[in-house]
């Protein structure tokens, strides 16, 4: 495997080129980080998890180099195993079936 391939699996990107004030909520992970660049002389922010911080620094250093400017944790409240996980469907109720007394 290559070196891009396995930095794309460690680093996903939650929200790219986001508005901060809406998108940098407390319902994220807590392992997220918000990133800033420049491409095009236009500053532009990112949201993105990975395993460990340095790998979301690799990432986006690798990617941007020089125009790679900084990167802080994100507002979020969530633990890692508990965002976007979809909650369980409830059990159906097994009815009982009546069972009806014989006159004698």
């Amino acid at each position: 495997m290559d070196k891009d391939t396995e930095d794309k699996m460690k680093v996903s990107i939650i929200h790219e080129n986001c508005d901060l004030e809406k998108q940098n909520i407390k319902s994220l992970p807590y392992t997220a980080y918000v990133t800033e660049y420049v491409v095009e002389g236009k500053t532009q922010y990112d949201i993105a998890m990975g395993g460990k911080p340095s790998d979301v620094f690799d990432h986006y250093y690798d990617t941007y180099k020089k125009e790679f400017k900084a990167m802080r944790q994100c507002e979020g409240r969530v633990p890692p195993a508990r965002w976007n996980v979809e909650p369980p469907a409830p059990k159906k109720k097994k009815r009982r079936r009546r069972v009806e007394e014989s006159d004698e």
